[in-house]
């Protein structure tokens, strides 16, 4: 079964519905469950919950991330090399439309990213272009891949979605993650949301995890835009999602992202706002439902509630972020595509996870470790 047929058996009305109408003792029983199934994660997006029941449910999923991670965190830095797109996306600063500086960086400007970052302790990448695989494209993303590996051990990308064919290419060339936000499963306000372009085919990109895992990507990082739609629907979308990947490619780790929308140029509005309690609810309950699956929290939100989200199963976190192609050397940020919010240094960020009791994983895997296995 393919993962839209296991989509298409949960209507996004039913679903919201099952949702809003759990009450006190379904969420109680839920929260007693050794291990959660689809109906009792769906129980704990409830509107619902209680004070109450929200801290039992924070308290357990500490204790899972405790006992899965340890006290680690999984630092890693995004490195933007274009902002070309051919996508009509109407949140995106990157919009075809909007009129301001396009960038792709040349193999020399990527080779001094990659320096800076390697300075400031990165050893994780993550790559990111917009939609325009004219300009930069597979050949472009090999060579690029080639320059960063000298100066990390562990390549991710999240740029344009790619047949099959083209997964084993990157993986080949080195890169052992891949990132694709569906941003909104609802396929009607998807199309509304994604006017024209590549990205408009809602279809391919959903598809394009599984793609992925089968060329053998060792990580695959998944979520929704929280913000363009329904939240409760999306969110319980993502973790069906990744209880299916996880359950297909089961030597593959999958992550779950809860970025929420950012002002961007164009001015485009949220059609729903996440409040910090929810966004908290939201990954407590994503880490009961996986308790395996790694939980990513980015520079969008503030450094506050970073650091306070920080025990409830949170395992990865961006630093000293950059969202424009060419900032890390460079001073002029107008070609970002959001803003960030967390604006401290990786050194900064390293020191609070230290007061905090947490150790800054700066390296957890290396190409070489495949040599070696084979070797042994």
């Amino acid at each position: 079964m393919s993962f839209q047929q296991q989509l298409d058996l949960y209507p996004q009305a039913e679903i919201v519905q099952q949702i809003t109408a759990a009450t006190p003792q379904q969420i109680d029983q839920a929260l007693q469950r050794q291990r959660l199934n689809i109906d009792d994660f769906s129980t704990l997006l409830s509107p619902k919950i209680t004070d109450k029941q929200l801290e039992l449910m924070a308290e357990r999923a500490h204790r899972i991330t405790r006992q899965r991670f340890g006290r680690t965190i999984l630092l890693y830095a995004p490195l933007y090399l274009s902002n070309e797109c051919y996508n009509g996306c109407k949140y995106c600063g990157f919009n075809a439309e909007n009129k301001f500086h396009r960038k792709t960086l040349t193999l020399e400007e990527i080779e001094r990213e990659a320096k800076i970052l390697r300075s400031q302790g990165f050893r994780h990448m993550l790559l990111l272009t917009g939609e325009a695989p004219k300009i930069a494209g597979i050949d472009y993303l090999e060579e690029a891949v080639k320059i960063i590996k000298q100066f990390c051990g562990s390549v991710s990308i999240e740029v344009f979605p790619m047949d099959t064919t083209g997964y084993q290419r990157m993986v080949a060339a080195g890169v052992d993650g891949l990132t694709v936000y569906q941003e909104t499963y609802d396929p009607e306000l998807y199309q509304q949301l994604h006017p024209y372009g590549p990205k408009s085919h809602y279809g391919y990109r959903l598809d394009a995890p599984e793609r992925a895992g089968q060329a053998g990507m060792r990580r695959i990082g998944i979520g929704s835009l929280l913000g363009l739609g329904e939240c409760l629907s999306d969110v319980f979308y993502s973790g069906l999602h990744a209880l299916y990947l996880a359950r297909k490619f089961w030597r593959t780790q999958v992550t779950i992202s809860f970025p929420r929308l950012c002002p961007a140029d164009g001015g485009f509005q949220p059609n729903s706002i996440v409040d910090d309690r929810q966004l908290t609810q939201f990954i407590c309950a994503m880490r009961l439902l996986i308790p395996d699956a790694g939980l990513v929290l980015s520079t969008r939100e503030k450094a506050q509630l970073r650091d306070n989200l920080l025990p409830l199963g949170i395992t990865q976190m961006s630093a000293g972020s950059c969202t424009a192609p060419g900032g890390y050397g460079e001073e002029d940020k107008d070609a970002e595509q959001f803003s960030i919010s967390d604006e401290r240094s990786p050194a900064e960020v390293e020191t609070l996870l230290k007061s905090r009791g947490y150790e800054a994983v700066w390296k957890d895997w290396d190409g070489a470790f495949l040599n070696k296995a084979a070797n042994d």
